[in-house]
């Protein structure tokens, strides 16, 4: 009896342990009641008739999942190979961040997720490479993900998943393929190289001429104010002398002799040449009565 009463509330712990699912947040169950589907559980806490209502696993790769996993996963997959429109074969390393938002139809619309994700990527990546050269697919990996994303999520549509991104991680050429890339680069930067520097040497050299020009203008300039000065200054003194000697009411020989110094001392300049006034002419004939006063003076000396 004791032992019948023992398998009874062993049965019943098992009934009640089967009976009684806890579904995690993000996380959904798919109930099949006598192999037919009938409910799709989601987080919270549940009650099926054991035997009757059963769980249906989920293909997942290598793996079957009684659990489906809501949030956003990542499939990495190893190097393809990849043929360009130019025919170079190269190693192309992509990874997929998708989602499964419809529980229902990744279980009853496909087989195996993974494998078919993966399977259509690799196709798809083959064909949108094959459509570009080397040289635009090693600058159009933005573009070759934007496009990937899009065709992805619309042919896993009808799976219940949603393609969120497609990056490609690894772009490898050929070996003689990336050692022409690298002799490529290094004459690229030679020959940057060379005319950054001959565009130093052209700058430099035109920043000196300017430098030469403007210090001779400034040269020039300085003897020109000087010259302009020296020229005021001899000009103020001519006008101040002339003016005291009019103040003073001289004779026409202290103004000649006057006159007469002047000129000497103009004379004496930077300048080569001197220009005398018609006016002079006038002063200039006075020299002979200086002359006979000198000689005069000289007789009663004697």
């Amino acid at each position: 009896m004791i032992i019948l009463w023992i398998f009874i509330i062993v049965a019943l712990f098992l009934f009640i342990s089967k009976a009684v699912l806890i579904v995690r947040q993000a996380e959904v169950i798919i109930i099949e009641r006598l192999g037919k589907y009938r409910a799709t559980l989601k987080s919270g806490i549940h009650i099926i008739i054991p035997i009757i209502d059963t769980i249906r696993p989920i293909s997942f790769g290598s793996r079957y999942l009684l659990r489906i996993d809501l949030r956003e996963q990542v499939l990495d997959f190893p190097p393809q190979p990849v043929i360009t429109k130019d025919n170079v074969t190269m190693q192309i390393d992509s990874v997929i961040y998708y989602q499964i938002t419809e529980p229902y139809r990744s279980v009853y619309e496909i087989t195996n997720i993974v494998y078919a994700i993966e399977k259509l990527t690799i196709t798809t990546l083959r064909n949108v490479i094959g459509d570009l050269t080397l040289d635009e697919t090693l600058v159009s990996r933005t573009k070759i993900n934007s496009e990937l994303q899009l065709i992805l999520d619309e042919a896993t549509d009808k799976w219940g998943i949603k393609v969120n991104r497609v990056e490609l991680k690894n772009i490898t050429p050929p070996d003689e393929i990336q050692e022409a890339m690298t002799k490529q680069m290094k004459a690229e930067r030679e020959k940057r190289a060379t005319i950054l520097l001959a565009e130093g040497e052209k700058q430099s050299k035109i920043l000196k001429a300017e430098g030469e020009k403007e210090s001779r203008i400034r040269v020039a300039e300085g003897e020109q104010q000087s010259q302009i000065l020296i020229a005021t200054g001899q000009a103020q003194a001519i006008k101040t002398l002339f003016s005291a000697i009019h103040e003073g009411v001289a004779s026409d020989d202290v103004i000649t002799l006057k006159y007469l110094e002047t000129l000497e001392k103009i004379a004496t300049g930077n300048g080569n040449k001197i220009f005398i006034p018609y006016e002079a002419s006038g002063i200039l004939s006075s020299l002979g009565s200086i002359k006979e006063i000198f000689k005069e003076k000289h007789v009663e000396k004697k």
